[in-house]
């Protein structure tokens, strides 16, 4: 509803993407959307793990099952893409030293493309681009589609655990 109301305010053309699949609310109560902000929703010191939409709440799961391995991730809920917030992904990689990012999108021009256009110049740093990866993608029912792309919080959890593996080799 923030991100409709907040669409109105902008001038020009605006691409909102609305899942019709249920999704938990991860803010608080008192939340207010900014385009171009990313909300920081869990703090972490060995790796980010930046989503948008429905993978928002996913990722905290994932970020959940990694705590129990030991693993602190940061998760970042970019629900703005264009803008990107920029200072936010730099902060990441500057701090925690790699990045994954999660999306039920293409790998190709959606937040894993943005965040890595951002890395490239700002702050080289190791990631991972999770989402449908450059195909067509199956018809079928939402949960088995995202099980089949591994956008589950243990197919994040292991995206993150192999990224921290093959930055420390």
């Amino acid at each position: 509803a923030q991100a409709i109301r907040a669409a109105l305010e902008i001038e020009g053309p605006v691409f909102l993407r609305i899942s019709r699949m249920k999704v938990p609310a991860v803010h608080p109560a008192d939340y207010r959307l900014q385009i171009g902000v990313a909300a920081r929703l869990r703090e972490g010191r060995d790796i980010t793990l930046v989503a948008c939409g429905t993978m928002v709440s996913r990722a905290l799961d994932a970020a959940t099952l990694l705590a129990a391995g030991g693993i602190e991730a940061r998760v970042l809920n970019m629900s703005s893409i264009a803008p990107l917030d920029c200072e936010a992904v730099v902060a990441a990689a500057q701090e925690t030293g790699g990045i994954v990012t999660v999306e039920e999108h293409s790998t190709r021009g959606g937040l894993g493309g943005a965040v890595a256009e951002v890395l490239a110049q700002e702050h080289p740093a190791p990631m991972r681009i999770l989402g449908v990866p450059g195909v067509f993608c199956p018809s079928g029912p939402t949960e088995w589609i995202l099980e089949h792309f591994g956008l589950t919080p243990q197919g994040i959890r292991d995206a993150a655990v192999d990224l921290l593996a093959r930055r420390s080799v």
